[in-house]
């Protein structure tokens, strides 16, 4: 990619040549074009590839205060409004000026994962050979390959240390990965309700999600378009994801088992107020994903196993240098159950990163990163006064 000397700022990023503003996306959206080929994880290749990032606040003058922010299976990389796009992002009220993280002081950049369809590359962008969409042509996707693809960004903005990682979700995942494959190149950890690899409960919610997208006739070896869209099998495929990422005290709290107001007692109606729930939150869903970019990604998850081939954690970190590390679970989460953040506490302690452990009484699941900001908000605001 080059040695560049940014001759100018555009929203608080370093311009470079390779780094264009995408209008069609938002106004804040930036996309690194890099033209070179990517040897993926599993063997693959793809010709060139496009990452899609934001960032918010400034970069001092020695590069020191960067702040990079992976995230879960479905966020782009709009995490929070600016002045360019005042648009809430997904993380609204987490980042910004005098939030918990605090652009005054950082730098942060959110990268839309390699592999999803948010302006990054991925199975829903055309193939250049073909000129139609990669789809299931796309090579196989892996969380290391995520989290090589975001150091290109951070390569192009003359990032060579950060300040802090951040990874909820997946992208806890990838911040993991990106640990491993770049281990000194990062002074803070916050990883939120993730994991080193992925459960067996986990691992069969998303094939059964897998599986009702890829069966829906409309999904055709995934010859779909938008007029033969694999609808009800991303329906069901996200009601699976909510029900998942939320938890039965929530339901029971929220819903109990009362009726929809117009309640007609039929063999398969939708008759309680938990059925139109699920069904709305679906049909919100549905058309802000591609399909095939979902299952990529899902399953990408899976195959995720930090320690393969080691016999545990700090063996497969055993190079990692951290200063410090907050690790923050739900008791509630069944996706990314408590035990698997105390595995990574435990793993980091070991490694001497000095790590926060933090187990949240939150009923909310594993959204709860995403919603119950009443909890999580104090944690993370207090581990980043923490950083020097």
């Amino acid at each position: 990619m080059g040695d560049f000397a940014p001759p100018f700022r555009y929203n608080g990023t370093p311009y470079l040549p390779d780094i264009v503003q995408t209008p069609p996306m938002t106004p804040a959206t930036l996309k690194l074009e890099h033209t070179g080929e990517f040897i993926m994880h599993r063997g693959g290749r793809l010709p060139g590839l496009q990452l899609a990032f934001e960032t918010w606040g400034e970069l001092d003058s020695s590069a020191s205060n960067a702040v990079l922010l992976f995230t879960g299976l479905s966020p782009g990389a709009h995490a929070a409004s600016s002045e360019l796009d005042p648009k809430p992002g997904w993380w609204e009220p987490v980042i910004g000026p005098g939030k918990a993280v605090d652009t005054r002081r950082f730098f942060v950049v959110c990268i839309n994962s390699l592999g999803s369809c948010k302006g990054s590359t991925g199975p829903a962008s055309i193939n250049a050979a073909t000129g139609r969409p990669w789809r299931l042509d796309f090579p196989e996707l892996s969380i290391e390959d995520i989290a090589a693809a975001a150091q290109l960004v951070l390569d192009a903005l003359g990032i060579s240390r950060l300040k802090a990682l951040i990874g909820p979700s997946m992208g806890g995942m990838t911040a993991l990965a990106y640990l491993h494959r770049f281990p000194d190149r990062v002074d803070h950890l916050l990883s939120i309700s993730s994991a080193p690899a992925a459960e067996p409960f986990s691992i069969a919610i998303r094939s059964l999600q897998r599986e009702a997208i890829v069966t829906d006739p409309n999904f055709n070896h995934g010859q779909y378009d938008d007029e033969h869209w694999p609808w009800n099998g991303m329906r069901l495929a996200r009601k699976l994801g909510m029900i998942s990422y939320r938890s039965a005290g929530e339901w029971r709290e929220r819903f109990g088992r009362d009726h929809q107001q117009r309640y007609e007692p039929t063999a398969f109606g939708m008759n309680f107020q938990i059925e139109s729930y699920l069904e709305a939150a679906a049909e919100k869903f549905i058309g802000q994903f591609d399909p095939t970019c979902y299952i990529y990604l899902s399953r990408a998850m899976d195959w995720f196993d930090l320690c393969h081939g080691c016999p545990g954690f700090y063996q497969a970190m055993s190079g990692v240098k951290l200063k410090t590390a907050c690790v923050i679970g739900v008791d509630s989460d069944i996706l990314f159950p408590l035990h698997q953040q105390r595995e990574i506490a435990e793993g980091l302690e070991r490694l001497g990163a000095c790590p926060q452990f933090h187990a949240l009484p939150s009923t909310q699941g594993h959204d709860a990163f995403l919603v119950d900001y009443d909890r999580f908000t104090p944690v993370i605001a207090d581990y980043f006064l923490s950083i020097d």
